[in-house]
Parts: structure tokens; sequence; C-alpha cells
């Protein structure tokens, strides 16, 4: 069994390593051309790539190498420091990133915005399409996007060569391979472009520039070279260090949401690719990142474990020593026209959508902009410069409106309602608005607040006493946490963490939240409620309510106690429409159905309204349970409470979450439950739509208290907590 499990992963890593190393060689020339290296550098890096990294990175199926992602950043690079200086940055940025690594940062880099990181992969996308259409159409690559769009009208209507047919050539196989049959696709698409724009250029005998090898591959020299000045390099070594940090871990994550195997270690991977940098700049290789291009090829192909990345780095090497001769046939325009295609898919329309619908359509546009005008670092942070102001504007974002409410007569009372969080930023908009409200006159201040600070405290409290003064009255209602009462009480709240949670006020009791309004008259409150819903809920539920105005279609008919602690639509988590409620002293529905009210409520229910499910809802401490069991009263409650006497003659020891209550009232509510369902099934109407399978009973119990609901369970003859 140990040898047969090595070979099964073979079966499929080998088959998957030899796919992506025919993807991985086009590619990493076509790299190496765009950043102005050595086309041997971008090999050398594909070989370091998939054998250094692919062997110590943290994600098992990632594969790494020379990025389209850097090429703008390496192009700035060689131009400014030269190749051996640069390959001396490449060995820092390695061992910043093996820092970071062992530092167990590695997840800080996911901070980064997904616009900045898509809008950096456009802007890269865009600035190699403008570089690489001059090599197409005959011609040579600016040193800047803005040149290259400068220069290229003259280069499109110059006269075009042979270079120009190979390009074309390469791009419209690229464009048509997805369409081809699956037994055609299974060749790499940049692959077979390659090919046939080689063949088709050896075979015409075109004379055009091709890819230029050095003698001796093999004759290694160490390339890096230290600078005369430390400035600039330190800059270039932090920038490759972070951009290709980025870069490999976020396609180390979309590598990770492709397969189900083991997570990546994005720690360990920021090492491993470290380590692949400093080595593949010590052999005079381009820098090397987690490629997600290659990645979903190893993916799609069946790869299991690393072996598959490391034996593509195996390939290309050999690849590279022994067919030498045969790269070097390899039009430069066709490495060109491989990648525009590259870049032209980097501009993901999809991507922009997504920004789009987030809101972060400015941060990817400015950081396509910065990329392309200036250069990658500059786009990246002004992209998180803007990320910044934009999350800066939306976290201390503070809605601030006035109303007029007219009461008929001279002197209108203000409403004014203040929502988000309130700071100094507000305070200069909430000086204006209080300040055109008239003296003398009755203003409400409404503040659904997140968090208040000390300025804002002061601005709203000077005012109140200015306006109080003047004659006028200001009742201040505060919707969650009192940040102002609090304020004013000389007890501030400095931070949300510290603020309490306050319950809803469409599930809190009055008493909760009237009470510091000094609402204590039973109209008023009902009033002040009713003036509640009106501003906050109906605006909510219009749309539910106006879908209900021709009729009902409840679901459960919910018999229930009296008790003004038990609210239905609160334990069940319901709205309007679903419950069709019948509530009476104990939950019961008498036996024999001597009760006529009873009686037309469950015909209406079940017969007309066809609720699905009965449920009987009793509850802890019930005033008519302790009635009972205290000696039935006289009068008309005595005489409704001796319909719980088949409930007290009932056997048998019932228990709430195995536990039998203390009190002998609610005992005897769990009793009732089971009597008040037993009452039920002698209705005919309810019998037959049960025995039909179309109606459902469920007994329920309630415990105050514990603000917990309790479900039945028949034949364990107990109520368990409802979720378990």
């Amino acid at each position: 069994m140990a040898i047969m499990r090595p070979l099964a992963v073979l079966r499929h890593d080998l088959p998957a390593s030899l796919v992506v190393f025919l993807v991985a060689v086009p590619l990493s020339l076509g790299i190496a051309l765009a950043s102005g290296a050595p086309v041997a550098a971008g090999l050398v890096a594909a070989v370091v790539g998939g054998i250094v990294a692919g062997a110590l990175g943290g994600s098992a199926l990632q594969v790494s190498g020379p990025a389209a992602g850097l090429t703008v950043v390496m192009a700035e690079t060689i131009q400014t420091f030269g190749w051996a200086v640069t390959c001396a940055i490449t060995v820092a940025a390695g061992a910043c990133q093996i820092l970071l690594g062992l530092s167990r940062i590695a997840r800080a880099a996911l901070a980064i915005s997904p616009a900045i990181v898509h809008g950096m992969l456009a802007g890269i996308g865009v600035t190699i399409v403008l570089g690489q259409l001059h090599v197409i159409l005959g011609g040579k690559a600016q040193s800047s996007a803005v040149e290259n769009v400068a220069e290229l009208p003259a280069q499109i209507v110059a006269h075009h060569d042979a270079a120009t047919i190979v390009g074309l050539i390469t791009i419209a196989i690229l464009l048509v391979w997805p369409k081809l049959p699956s037994a055609v696709r299974k060749v790499p698409g940049p692959l077979a472009a390659i090919a046939v724009a080689t063949v088709v250029s050896v075979a015409f005998g075109m004379t055009l520039p091709r890819v230029d090898l050095p003698g001796d591959l093999l004759n290694i020299h160490l390339v890096p070279q230290l600078p005369d000045g430390w400035g600039g390099f330190a800059l270039a070594v932090v920038t490759i260090a972070l951009i290709a940090s980025v870069e490999s871990l976020l396609s180390a994550v979309a590598v990770d949401r492709m397969h189900t195997g083991p997570r990546a270690n994005l720690d360990r991977e920021l090492v491993g690719q470290g380590t692949a940098n400093m080595i593949s700049g010590a052999l005079g290789g381009l820098p090397v990142t987690g490629v997600i291009v290659r990645s979903s090829t190893n993916v799609a192909s069946g790869a299991k474990t690393r072996v598959s990345a490391v034996l593509h780095g195996v390939w290309v090497l050999l690849f590279v020593v022994l067919l030498a001769g045969l790269i070097e046939s390899i039009p430069l325009a066709a490495l060109a026209g491989l990648l525009v295609h590259v870049g032209a898919k980097l501009v993901n329309p999809g991507h922009m959508k997504t920004v789009l619908a987030h809101g972060d359509l400015p941060v990817y546009l400015l950081t396509l902009g910065g990329v392309v005008v200036f250069d990658l670092l500059t786009g990246v942070l002004a992209g998180i410069g803007l990320a910044v102001v934009l999350m800066l504007r939306r976290t201390v974002w503070s809605g601030i409106h006035i109303e007029r409410e007219s009461t008929g007569r001279e002197g209108d009372n203000w409403r004014v309602v203040v929502e988000g969080v309130l700071t100094f930023l507000s305070v200069p908009r909430l000086s204006k608005v209080l300040g055109s409200i008239p003296g003398g006159v009755t203003v409400r201040l409404e503040l659904v607040v997140d968090y208040l600070d000390h300025a804002a405290f002061e601005s709203l409290h000077t005012w109140q006493q200015a306006h109080e003064r003047a004659g006028g009255t200001v009742e201040v209602d505060e919707v969650g946490h009192p940040w102002f009462g609090e304020g004013k009480a000389g007890r501030p709240t400095r931070s949300r963490l510290a603020a309490s949670r306050a319950v809803p006020r469409w599930l809190a009791p009055w008493s909760e939240w009237q009470a510091a309004e000094g609402v204590d008259i039973p109209a008023q409150q009902t009033r002040r409620g009713a003036t509640e819903f009106h501003r906050r809920a109906a605006p909510l539920l219009k749309d539910t309510l106006s879908g209900l105005a021709d009729g009902q279609r409840p679901r459960t008919l919910f018999i229930t106690c009296g008790d003004s602690r038990i609210v239905p639509n609160l334990i069940t988590t319901s709205g309007p429409g679903d419950l069709f409620t019948i509530r009476n002293i104990g939950n019961l529905v008498p036996p024999g159905q001597a009760d006529p009210s009873m009686n037309a409520s469950i015909e209406f229910a079940v017969g007309v309204l066809g609720v699905s499910e009965i449920v009987v809802c009793g509850h802890s401490s019930c005033g008519a349970m302790k009635a009972v069991t205290d000696g039935a009263p006289n009068g008309p409650l005595g005489d409704w409470l001796r319909h719980v006497g088949p409930s007290t003659r009932r056997s048998g020891a019932l228990t709430v979450d195995g536990v039998r209550p203390a009190r002998d009232a609610d005992r005897l509510a769990l009793h009732n439950v089971l009597q008040q369902l037993a009452h039920l099934r002698e209705y005919p109407l309810v019998a037959a739509a049960e025995t039909a399978g179309k109606l459902q009973l469920t007994g329920m119990y309630f415990d105050v208290g514990a603000a917990s609901v309790h479900l039945l369970d028949g034949e364990a003859r107990t109520f368990v907590a409802a979720g378990q």
C-alpha cells in the first residue's frame, strides 16, 4: 500500500506537469521579452519557480514562475539599474519575503482591496498590450505606456512586414482555440499558437527577429551586482517584494477555491517564494511569483500534490538544455502576440462589474490609470489612498435630515433625524441643519447613531441648551445605545466596544425605550408606540403588507395564553401573514367543542384558510395554571378555568430538557398543552386533515425567565429546546 499510493498520485501529477510545462515555456519567454530582460532569464525563473517554490511553498497545487504582473516594474527597474543590479534586487526582495513569512503576517496582504488588485492587473494588461502592439507591427516598444500611445498611430500607418503576419496569426489562433473540439484543445492554446506561428515563419523563410539564447545555458555565473547608491535600490527591493508577495498570496487563495485538498499555508508560501527569488536572482533569472494561469491549468489537469509543480520545472530545464535550437526559431512577434492576448485577458470585464457593484469602481479606475500613466507602485499607492478615503467616508458617514411636522396651528414642531456615525467631521453640517431651526419651537431630535464622539456631543449639547434658553423645547429620542444621554449624565461612552447592546424597539417593552422620554400615561405610550411604527417599521413592512392587502394565507394556527409576556411573532420569528392567532386565558381548547368562538376560529383556520399546522403554546408562571392549583376562583374566571379539569387529571411526569419543573403550576402547564392537543383531535375537521397528512399538531412551551422556546417530543414525553 505504501508503494501504491505514490504511484497513484504520480498517475495524476505526471500528465498534469506536462500540460503545465507546455503552457509555461512560451509564457516565460514572452514575459522576459516584455520585461526587457534576457530571454533566458524567463526560463531560469520558470525552472527555479517550479522546483524550489513548488517544493518549499505552502500551496500544494500552486505553480510559480515569471509573472506578467511584474513586467512593468521589472522593465522600469532594468532600465534604471541595469540587469546585474536588477538580479541583486531580486535576491534582496526574496530575502524580504522570507522575513515576512517568518514574521507570520502573510494574511495582512489580503487586506488590500480586490479593486486595487484587479485594477493593478488591468493596468499591467493595458501596458503590455500597448508595448507589444509595436513589436507586432514591426517596431519597438517605447519606454512608457504614454509614449507607446503617442507613437502607435504612426506605427499603425507605417509599412508592415512579416512580423505583423506572425503576430496576427498567433492572436487569431489564441482567440479561436477555446471554440475548437475538446480533443484538439488538449494541446494548450499558447503552445499551439507559438508552434504554428514558428512553423509558418520558417516554412516561408521570413526574415524577422527571433529568440536569442546564450551559447551555453548550463554555464551559469553569479550575475547579481550591488549598486552605487542605496536609496533607489531599497525602494525597488521593497516594491518587488510587496508586489510579488501580494500576487503570490492572492493566487494561492484563488487556487484553494479550485480544489478540495489541503488549504494553503500562506506564511510558508512566502518563505518558499522568497527562497525561489533569492536563487532565481542569483542565477540571473526574473522574479518568481505564484501564477494563476499556470496554477489553474495545474488544477484543471488533475494534479493532486506539489509533485506536479516540481516536475513542470524539471521539464522546462530539460527542454531548454536539449532543445535550445528549437527555442531560437521562435519569432519575437509570435511571443508579442501571445503577450497581447494575455494582457487583454487581464482587463477582465467581470472584475469591473464586481467592483462596480461594491461601489469600488473609482478605486479600480484610479489604480489602472496610475499604473498605465505613471508606474505600478504609483498606481497601487494611489488606489490604496483612495480606498482609505472611501473607507473613512463610509465609516464616518452620518445622515442628517430635518422635517417640519405640521400641527395645524402656529408654531409647528420640527423633527431632526441623525443616523450613522456622528463625529467631528459631521459637526459643520450638523450645525448648519440645527441652525436653520427657528427659536421657540418644539424639536424632536432622533439619534440613531453607532458612535458619538466628543466634538459631536458638545455641538448637540450646546445647541440644545441655547434652544431651550430661547424658549424652545428639545425632546431627545435615542434609538440604540444612549450616547448623548450618557454624556449629559457625566458618563460618556468612549468606544463602540463599551456601548451597551440595545434591544430593537420592536422587540423591547415600552418601559425600556419610553422611560427616558418620561412617557408613563397609557394613552401616551400607545400613541408613542404607534408613532414609532409609523416612522420606522411601516416603511420596512409596506411592501409585505401591500401583498397581504387583499387576503391572508397563514401557515399556522397559533393558540396561546393571553398573558402579556407571550408575544407569538417574537418567539417564532414570524411576521405579518404568518400566524392566525387565538388567545385566551390558559391557552384552552374547551372539550366537547363547548365554546362557539373556538369552534368558529378552528373551522375558519383549518377549513377556510387551510393552515398546515396548529400550535398550542403554554408557558411558565402562567396565572391561569396557578389559579387552578391554588383553587379555582368563582365567577366568570372560575367558569372558564373549569375547562382545565381534564389537564389536572392527567398522569405521568413531563419534563423540560429532561428536568421536571419545580412548581406545580408549571408542571400543570405542560400537561395542559398535551390535553389541548387531544381536544383538538376531537374536531372532525382537524382529525381528517391530520389523518390525510395535511395538518400537523405541535406542542410548545415558553420559559419566560429563560427566554427559551421548547417543542414537544411526544414519544419521549419531554419538551426539548428549539434547535436541538
